[in-house]
């Protein structure tokens, strides 16, 4: 995919993401690695009315050489691509059933919601552990962002919000949907039992499906 269609679909993804509440305002951003450094949504700006033409461009070294500034949150996404070579995008949103679980303070904060459906497992996998919380845009968090993706490939924010890596845009995007389902089962099942995936499920979703 060339970059100009990266674009449209970054632009058509987002607005995806912003109909069906997903992000609010101007909550939430996104990025895609490109050949020659990275595509990220401005600062300031609405997933769901967003300008291809206006896309912020960095380099491979996350330096602002195109379009309207970027994202306040770029560090965020720069930790999951120093972190993970396979990560080709990163979606971080405030979606509602995510951000609640992520502001429980009795929940396991290595890895909060448990296996409940293949596709989560599929889709973010084994860990999705808590980052404790920051101010929002404060680039102390990098640190700690970078530390858990080594081995996760979404995480969620303390009282803030998911960020989820996927190998292509389409794959990040979808992820982030599953997060935000998984987290409403997790939520609707609190104080029952209900039935997990095994060990030995999981291992077998994740050997046949990565």
């Amino acid at each position: 995919m060339n970059e100009r269609d990266t674009r449209n679909l970054l632009s058509e993804l987002a607005a995806s993401l912003f109909v069906r509440g997903f992000s609010v305002g101007s909550a939430g951003n996104i990025s895609v690695r490109l050949p020659d450094g990275y595509l990220m949504t401005p600062t300031n700006s609405s997933l769901g009315r967003l300008d291809p033409d206006r896309l912020s461009k960095l380099d491979a070294d996350f330096r602002h050489v195109g379009g309207d500034k970027p994202s306040k949150e770029v560090f965020m996404h720069r930790a999951f691509y120093q972190a993970r070579s396979d990560a080709g995008a990163v979606v971080h949103l405030h979606s509602t059933q995510a951000t609640a679980v992520a502001c429980l303070p009795e929940v396991d904060h290595t890895n909060p919601i448990p296996p409940l459906t293949p596709y989560f497992v599929m889709r973010v996998g084994r860990r999705m552990p808590i980052i404790p919380y920051y101010r929002p845009g404060d680039p102390a968090m990098e640190p700690a962002i970078n530390a858990a993706a080594r081995d996760a490939r979404a995480v969620l924010l303390a009282n803030h919000g998911p960020v989820v890596s996927g190998k292509t845009l389409t794959d990040a995007v979808y992820a982030a949907e599953e997060l935000e389902e998984a987290a409403k089962l997790f939520l609707m099942l609190r104080g029952q039992s209900p039935r997990l995936l095994s060990t030995e499920q999981v291992d077998d979703l994740l050997a046949t499906f990565g």
